[in-house]
């Protein structure tokens, strides 16, 4: 299988300085190989490029991946997790620095009040749900910072498709 990994900024401005950016992300590894190799690059450039990450906690999957090589090269890590899913140790030990918060939604409050910019792994719904969260802010002008997605493997392909046919019939604008 050839692989294709994209990144695909969907909202904000590229021009924008970058110094701490949230990973969003899951403790899933994925079907394909190229999913983690991403994952553990996007770490990699990150830490050369000296970008600090913020990222949901945890050390498996695609989550442990990123953050695993930021760490190793460098970078300060910041695992933001849920009391709930610390109690539990569903998602492995977080590599740095772990700050608990009592739910879901402070979580990505907390996340977004320590970063500049955000990007999407391939994953699944709760991914998902923080993406389109954070990407309604910038829709509504909450914020500026740039939102993409890594397309790996054209994970992504469809729900591109979708928001370009949300933008063709005048639900989003194409700056969204």
């Amino acid at each position: 299988m050839e692989s294709h990994t994209k990144c695909v900024e969907m909202a904000g401005s590229s021009s924008h300085h970058i110094r701490n950016i949230c990973v969003l992300g899951g403790s899933s590894p994925g079907k394909e190989i190229e999913f983690l190799e991403s994952a553990n690059h996007l770490g990699q450039v990150l830490a050369e490029r000296k970008i600090h990450l913020v990222y949901g906690g945890g050390s498996l999957g695609l989550m442990g991946g990123v953050s695993i090589a930021a760490f190793l090269g460098g970078s300060q890590v910041l695992g933001v997790i849920p009391k709930a899913l610390a109690k539990w140790d569903i998602i492995g030990k977080t590599i740095g620095d772990e700050l608990q918060v009592s739910t879901m939604s402070n979580r990505l409050n907390t996340m977004f009040n320590h970063v500049d910019a955000f990007i999407a792994l391939p994953r699944g719904l709760g991914t998902l749900e923080e993406f389109f969260h954070i990407s309604s802010w910038a829709q509504l002008h909450i914020h500026h910072k740039p939102v993409g997605l890594l397309n790996v493997n054209r994970f992504y392909d469809n729900l591109l498709s979708f928001l370009d046919h949300a933008v063709e019939q005048k639900f989003l604008t194409s700056s969204t």
